[in-house]
């Protein structure tokens, strides 16, 4: 009976091992992948501020320019 006892003591032995091995054994997914960097665009979602300069302002400094390149001449 000795025998039938220990073969039963050391079935349950490698059962509860082997058991316990595979309770750690979970499928999990990768880290997530990075962000890819910002990008230097000419565009932006974000509203350009209005500059101080209207665009009739601009032009005449624009204008006034020119002439007196071309009064060097």
């Amino acid at each position: 009976m000795k025998p039938v006892k220990n073969l039963v003591f050391a079935a349950l032995l490698v059962f509860s091992i082997a058991l316990s091995a595979f309770a750690g054994d979970i499928d999990q997914p990768g880290a997530p992948k990075p962000e890819p960097p910002p990008r230097m665009t000419a565009t932006t979602d974000e509203t350009i501020p209005e500059s101080d300069i209207d665009q009739e302002t601009g032009d005449y400094l624009f204008f006034e320019v020119l002439t007196a390149l071309l009064s060097m001449y």
